[in-house]
């Protein structure tokens, strides 16, 4: 059993190196992305649009040269367990999703999928072994059209110093950088001297 160019052990090793831990979505999400990429559309260039920032987003990044940071995969917030795959240039593509009327067959991922068990309720050595099991099975596929400018990330355009805090910002937030506008998440925010910042090799 392979999920795209590795073997199912091999990927359930980088999961853990790039996820964290086993998760049960990210072990699905493998499926899903190889499922799309064994139905591809034809051409040099593909894209990828997550619907969920859970999980799949990862499954992606580690079978795909799609990632978050080059902005060939866009994460829309939809909810749904689904990828996409398509050409882009001319947006066609396929979309595989897990499918909920194929679950009752896999009671535990199906229990484990619509929150039907607590975690401390769950099995999950039966969990895995039942994705394992259902591997594609899981899965419905679709073909689709996708419009690249709704979901392709849009260019910074010029950048201008912050009269605040005297950090680059794009231009187009205003007269100055979001974060002091109030946007910020930060409740507290202390600089360090240079004496004693700490990095690498000092």
């Amino acid at each position: 059993m392979n999920i795209c160019t590795y073997s199912y052990e091999e990927y359930l090793h980088l999961v853990k190196s790039f996820h964290g831990h086993l998760a049960p979505g990210l072990i699905i999400g493998g499926f899903i992305v190889d499922l799309a990429m064994k139905n591809l559309p034809e051409g040099e260039f593909f894209d990828a649009i997550c619907e969920t920032p859970v999980c799949l987003p990862d499954a992606v990044q580690i079978l795909t040269h799609c990632t978050i940071g080059n902005g060939w995969l866009s994460i829309v917030p939809f909810g749904r367990f689904a990828v996409t795959l398509y050409e882009k240039y001319t947006g066609k593509g396929v979309r595989v999703y897990l499918d909920t009327e194929k679950l009752n067959a896999w009671p535990e991922v199906r229990d484990w999928y619509l929150k039907k068990k607590k975690k401390s309720e769950q099995d999950p050595d039966l969990l895995l072994a039942q994705i394992k099991e259902a591997g594609h099975g899981l899965l419905g596929i679709q073909r689709v059209q996708v419009e690249p400018e709704k979901v392709r990330r849009k260019k910074m355009g010029p950048s201008g110093i912050c009269p605040v805090c005297g950090e680059a910002y794009p231009s187009k937030d205003g007269d100055s950088c979001r974060n002091c506008q109030g946007e910020t998440p930060y409740t507290d925010v202390v600089r360090l001297s240079e004496a004693k910042q700490k990095c690498a090799g000092c």
